[in-house]
């Protein structure tokens, strides 16, 4: 499976969190010896400037530097003190930063890896949210920055996905920012 181009995130975040639905991501795990992969089934946009509820509403941030960075990476976060999430920064060329959120999969391969701290080998999708993803993918902050087109330790891949039904809402686990209906997850 080829990496998605850079020119794929050279867009409006939210378009690309939409089109991000149906990828692959892909974790390459203890020396790429072991690949964890799941279906995208759920996303979110975070953007600079308007966005209150972005890590770059206030600027660019040591922690957030990715996210005005070059796109197509990943900006993995901390948070809570406990969980890391992974973002692949987006943004068209008129915002400043811009990055979604990767929600929830759907396990394609390595489940059993991926479901160890579920106790079963589901062929559900992961949807407790971002934190248990990052967990069940073994992504840390060790990734941020990561080059997510080029099939190295953590990549997107995958072709366009035939026709399927997005939902859209407003985002989650947010305070501020909650009129926008940036969230996106596949139907079903």
């Amino acid at each position: 499976m080829r990496a998605l181009p850079r020119s794929f995130y050279s867009r409006s975040t939210l378009a690309v969190a939409r089109d991000l639905l149906g990828r692959t991501l892909v974790r390459k795990v203890r020396g790429g010896r072991a690949t964890l992969a799941g279906t995208i089934v759920e996303t979110e946009a975070y953007m600079s400037g308007g966005d209150p509820a972005s890590h770059a509403h206030r600027g660019r941030t040591e922690r957030n530097a990715a996210m005005f960075g070059t796109v197509g990476c990943a900006y993995v976060y901390f948070t809570y003190g406990m969980h890391y999430c992974v973002n692949a920064v987006a943004r068209g060329a008129r915002q400043d930063a811009g990055a979604v959120l990767i929600r929830a999969l759907r396990p394609t391969m390595g489940r059993c890896a991926m479901a160890e701290n579920r106790g079963s080998c589901p062929d559900a999708r992961i949807s407790d949210g971002p934190a248990k993803l990052a967990q069940a993918m073994n992504i840390t902050t060790a990734l941020y920055g990561a080059d997510l087109t080029r099939e190295g330790e953590l990549f997107i891949g995958g072709e366009a996905p035939g026709r399927r039904r997005i939902v859209r809402g407003p985002r989650i686990g947010i305070r501020r920012g909650t009129d926008r209906l940036w969230n996106f997850r596949l139907a079903g």
